[in-house]
């Protein structure tokens, strides 16, 4: 086991492919996204509409902690600009060399 940081991003799906483009200039090349995610937020104690609607995705992604400092500048920007969440927190990832017992 090692540790990495997990980064999620909860976004409106029009701007998947910028933020995608921004996780991949960052060195993140592998990612998962969930579409048609709903929720609710409050931003400057006001409910966030948005959030409430199917067209946000959820992007998860994974990477070792030298690289979290480039992916917070370039995913930043874009939430500034277009909305949206992102929380980065501490994991471990278990790597399996072998996945089935001959």
């Amino acid at each position: 086991m090692h540790e990495v940081k997990r980064i999620e991003i909860i976004a409106n799906s029009f701007e998947l492919g910028k933020l995608i483009d921004a996780l991949e200039k960052s060195g993140i090349h592998s990612h998962s996204v969930l579409r048609n995610v709903a929720g609710k937020q409050l931003r400057s104690g006001q409910e966030d509409l948005d959030r409430t609607m199917l067209d946000n995705v959820y992007i998860v992604a994974f990477c070792v902690p030298d690289l979290i400092s480039s992916v917070v500048e370039a995913i930043r920007p874009l939430l500034n600009r277009f909305g949206g969440t992102c929380h980065i927190t501490d994991a471990m990832e278990v790597r399996s060399m072998k996945c089935v017992d001959e």
